[in-house]
């Protein structure tokens, strides 16, 4: 049996988990083509009008996939921790996809809510593999290694490379400019969608730092710089990221990479914009959509990367000046 998993949103963040965990279980698991004009196209012509640009690229997505496989998997992802939940539109992304395109193959949409504790992603894993399987120590064995395969993934990033991207520690540790580059992992790790944003930085000389690349535990020393925990996984993760670059100013500028429409983004925008002008940190957003212009990007980054450049000989020389 082939299962499809789309190539956009969670996708980036547990691929290898589930891709291992299907094929031990003996399906065919197929991923959807890499992002073209083409799948962007077709997700904005089925998706609603409102929706989010990495909503709409989901849907091509979904559409690419659906003569080559006899499931796609569309999982409903509430929460993988008790502080907060995924964005909206993870909840009930089965239900718009089911609902907004039509002859769809099924899909396989567990509901992936761990607030109960460690053990319910078990429990899950058995609900959605005793669909394909009725040996339990099978799906005990999937589950094993899905498990140590995410935990890879996981560690890679912290070694310095970027797997989505093909790219490793010496490609992304070179330069003489250091830059965290925050943003959604389905956003940032699509060549696409991002138009080689990461690329573009690292052929200008600077090294790059995600999200991915800071330990929970450091991140998790930042809790506390917000009054209130914020309501969504992803956006805790930028924001607390954000504050340990700016605590340990490990860089020399932040640029923060977020979707034309996102609510929950616009809020950890201004929160990092402003904690960057207390500091004094050179702080950029950058917004994408399906409209954004590559060479508009390039230029945008050019002329950041050369400020910074400017601002550290500058900095240099009054050291020089005042030592």
């Amino acid at each position: 049996m082939k299962i499809g998993i789309p190539r956009a949103l969670s996708y980036y963040t547990y691929y290898p988990m589930w891709k291992t965990f299907f094929q031990i279980l003996g399906l065919e698991v197929v991923e959807s083509d890499a992002t073209t004009k083409k799948i962007m196209d077709d997700g904005v012509k089925e998706a609603v009008t409102d929706a989010c640009s990495p909503i709409k690229l989901y849907h091509g997505h979904v559409m690419n996939l659906m003569d080559k496989v006899e499931c796609i998997f569309v999982p409903r992802l509430v929460s993988i921790n008790r502080e907060a939940t995924f964005c909206p539109k993870f909840l009930g992304l089965p239900d718009m996809i089911q609902y907004t395109i039509n002859n769809l193959p099924p899909l396989l949409s567990p509901r992936i809510d761990l607030k109960k504790g460690k053990g319910e992603l078990l429990k899950i894993c058995y609900r959605v593999g005793s669909k394909f399987t009725k040996n339990p120590f099978l799906i005990y064995k999937a589950y094993r290694n899905a498990i140590q395969e995410l935990k890879n993934y996981a560690a890679s990033f912290l070694k310095g490379a970027i797997p989505p991207l093909k790219l490793d520690s010496s490609q992304t540790q070179k330069g003489d400019i250091a830059l965290a580059v925050l943003g959604y992992p389905y956003m940032l790790y699509d060549p696409y969608f991002s138009l080689n944003l990461i690329k573009k930085l690292i052929d200008l000389g600077a090294k790059v730092y995600t999200l991915e690349m800071l330990p929970e535990k450091a991140k998790l020393k930042q809790a506390d710089k917000l009054k209130k925990t914020l309501f969504w996984t992803y956006s805790n993760s930028i924001i607390r990221t954000a504050y340990h670059f700016f605590e340990n100013k490990r860089v020399d500028g932040v640029i923060h990479i977020t979707a034309f429409g996102c609510g929950p983004d616009f809020i950890v925008d201004k929160l990092m914009e402003l904690e960057a002008k207390e500091i004094q940190m050179p702080f950029l957003t950058v917004i994408l959509d399906e409209q954004t212009g590559e060479e508009g990007l390039k230029t945008r980054l050019e002329a950041f990367v050369d400020m910074l450049r400017l601002r550290r000989i500058r900095h240099e020389n009054n050291i020089s000046l005042h030592g």
